[in-house]
């Protein structure tokens, strides 16, 4: 039989004054003494009370903090986006030149090329942007000496700001060339086809992009832009002086300094089949200091970056068009022309006949649709 705690008139009331910490402390308190029920009344007290107690205790939070939102303030907003290549041209190539009614810039990856802007014709090296406004006339030509490797993006904008890049070329740094990177990478999971198709008018979404890919190609190319502009226009920036920001600038450039030496190393010694042992010994660098450095600065191992600088080279040497695939093997250190077709096919799967034949197609294909 069950029993039930008795509750007076002056125990109700207790509970309906106290607090909604206190109401639960009594209720413990009386379960385990008796460990009964208690009565249905007695539990719509309590939570009554702390009902009105939580809505009062809102109310009075909501009286004593008012927020008022602030609508941020844009520099630079890019409404559509046009197109986005990364070229890897032969060395003869040879773009007529067009005008359009939106922004584009041309990025030297690798070589240089002749442009011309408007009435000038400017040598644009390696690391340097060159920004096309709209309905500007604009050419691109290789200059015969190297096959370039261009990125050009183009897009609307009509942004007051965009002033700033009219007529200009800049030099970027190396937080700039990773943005280019980091557009590159997302828009190839985006959309469809190849960025490297000089004809393509139109980019197509592929149906397994991430949602968030297009934004995150929007955030990095407005990035890019402001950033330019603030490395450009020392005014606009504040600088923070302490110790720790300043230690932090000292490493990173540090590591780069190592990175770009070690690269720079590797450069030099792309006839030759190097080891990790052999890149520590000539760069009095530890093995494990090494491999950390190149997986956080490249995303990739060194022997595997090595190969990568290889087969890029082998590219270029193809597009430049003054040897052929045994002479390329040789000079870049492959055992054979066996092994270089295989490392070929596996980086950039293509073989080398495979890739020299789309290179000229598409350079053709190109001429003759401009043509028409």
């Amino acid at each position: 039989m069950k029993r039930f705690f008795p509750l007076s008139k002056t125990t109700l009331f207790l509970f309906l004054t106290a607090s909604p910490h206190q109401c639960l402390r009594a209720n413990f308190a009386l379960f385990t003494l008796s460990h009964n029920n208690i009565t249905n009344i007695f539990y719509y007290c309590i939570l009554k009370k702390k009902h009105l107690y939580l809505k009062l205790s809102q109310e009075k939070a909501g009286n004593l903090m008012r927020y008022k939102s602030i609508s941020l303030r844009e520099s630079i907003s890019i409404t559509e986006l046009v197109t986005i290549h990364y070229f890897e041209y032969m060395s003869d190539f040879s773009f007529p030149g067009e005008a359009h009614n939106f922004w584009e810039f041309v990025c030297v990856d690798k070589g240089d090329v002749k442009i011309r802007m408007g009435d000038s014709d400017i040598i644009l090296k390696k690391g340097q942007v060159a920004f096309h406004k709209p309905n500007e006339f604009h050419t691109v030509d290789a200059t015969g000496t190297s096959a370039p490797n261009l990125v050009v993006i183009s897009f609307h904008c009509k942004s007051a700001a965009m002033a700033f890049f009219e007529d200009r070329i800049l030099k970027i740094d190396e937080l700039e060339r990773n943005i280019l990177a980091d557009i590159i990478a997302e828009a190839k999971t985006v959309f469809k086809g190849r960025l490297d198709d000089p004809y393509q008018t139109e980019m197509l979404r592929t149906a397994s992009a991430a949602p968030d890919a297009e934004q995150l190609i929007r955030i990095h190319l407005e990035y890019f832009l402001i950033h330019l502009m603030r490395r450009y226009n020392h005014s606009s920036i504040t600088h923070t002086d302490n110790t720790l920001s300043s230690l932090k600038v000292t490493k990173m450039k540090s590591d780069t300094e190592v990175l770009n030496r070690i690269i720079h190393y590797m450069e030099m010694h792309l006839n030759s089949r190097i080891t990790i042992e052999q890149i520590c010994k000539d760069n009095m660098i530890g093995r494990s200091q090494l491999q950390k450095l190149f997986q956080q600065k490249t995303g990739l191992g060194i022997i595997e970056y090595f190969s990568n600088m290889k087969i890029e080279t082998a590219k270029e040497m193809i597009r430049t068009g003054h040897m052929n695939f045994t002479q390329i093997s040789e000079q870049l250190g492959y055992t054979s022309i066996h092994y270089f077709s295989r490392q070929f096919k596996k980086i950039t799967d293509m073989t080398p006949s495979e890739y020299a034949s789309s290179i000229k197609a598409m350079a053709e294909g190109a001429f003759e649709d401009r043509r028409m």
